[in-house]
């Protein structure tokens, strides 16, 4: 289950899925191009097993080490601040290939994401023009929703795991102090309190916890303050992430890497988002600007 679904990230996943569970083709100007793996760390890489008898180094897909699920096994859902249906939020995204989008439209309109929650105090002002699929109530009562949505997905789909991913807006960060959110006892009680400083994916965490579901964090912000780690242990819940490292993060790091190696330290490093996607929108904001910042500087840490 994905936090905003209808973002470049959650609609291209989608359409990724399907495109590979129906094995789709679509023309390009270098001809036919096929649905595949390529780029997927599970399914497409290969693992250093060992030497055979002359030496040679013997390398297995990693997706044949461990017992991993089938992609093509995979239901998606998720919740999203905006209505958009996932057929329209791909187009919006002019990711994929127009033939392919034709192909998938059909199918992906078909898809609408679960109101979400929404604090225009963690995420920038210049998001609310996309807001109209919410979830009303106390902190208290949106972590109900959640959990809720949760079993019902379960439910519905009959499933035997859950996920939740968090590939919504960088938020700013929150306060960490003794009595709000420094023990599993304290979050609880701020939660329920209604206390301000309890982010929307910090709420997304205490649910999915809640219900035994993995949370993973794809944004930088501190989703996961003392309190939450707590509680994950106690739960015996996996918890992971504090930011996605699937584009220029992972390139700045295989350069610096390089340039470090080669006895040249770099003192910048400028990026610029050519895309001009929702990510980028969010982020020109200072307070989620810094979040972003506090988590790629360790990038170029020597």
């Amino acid at each position: 289950m994905l936090v905003g679904w209808g973002g470049n990230n959650g609609s291209t996943l989608t359409a990724a899925l399907e495109a590979n569970r129906r094995q789709l083709q679509w023309r390009k100007r270098s001809g036919t191009q096929k649905a595949n793996w390529f780029g997927s760390i599970t399914q497409a890489s290969t693992v250093l097993l060992g030497s055979d008898e002359e030496g040679k180094d013997v390398y297995v897909p990693m997706k044949d080490l461990l017992p991993m699920v089938n992609p093509d096994d995979i239901v998606i859902d998720g919740w999203d601040i905006s209505s958009m249906n996932i057929g329209d939020a791909m187009r919006r995204a002019q990711v994929l290939d127009i033939e392919l989008q034709d192909q998938l439209y059909n199918q992906l309109n078909t898809l609408k994401p679960r109101p979400s929650i929404y604090d225009p105090d963690f995420i920038a002002a210049n998001q609310s023009e996309r807001v109209d699929n919410i979830i009303n109530g106390t902190k208290y009562e949106q972590f109900e929703k959640i959990c809720q949505d949760i079993r019902d997905f379960k439910r519905q789909n009959n499933l035997d795991t859950i996920v939740v991913l968090w590939t919504a807006n960088t938020e700013r960060f929150c306060d960490v102090k003794p009595g709000l959110n420094t023990t599993m006892q304290e979050l609880e009680a701020s939660l329920k309190a209604n206390k301000a400083e309890i982010s929307p994916s910090t709420v997304f965490a205490i649910a999915s916890i809640n219900e035994g579901c993995t949370y993973i964090n794809g944004s930088p912000q501190n989703t996961f303050v003392p309190g939450l780690i707590e509680l994950a242990e106690h739960k015996g819940v996996f918890i992971a992430g504090d930011d996605f490292k699937s584009g220029q993060t992972k390139l700045k790091s295989v350069l610096v890497d390089f340039l470090v190696g080669a006895g040249i330290k770099p003192v910048s490093i400028v990026s610029y988002n050519h895309l001009g996607n929702n990510d980028g929108k969010n982020l020109s904001a200072p307070q989620q600007f810094r979040s972003k910042e506090i988590s790629k500087s360790n990038v170029v840490d020597d």
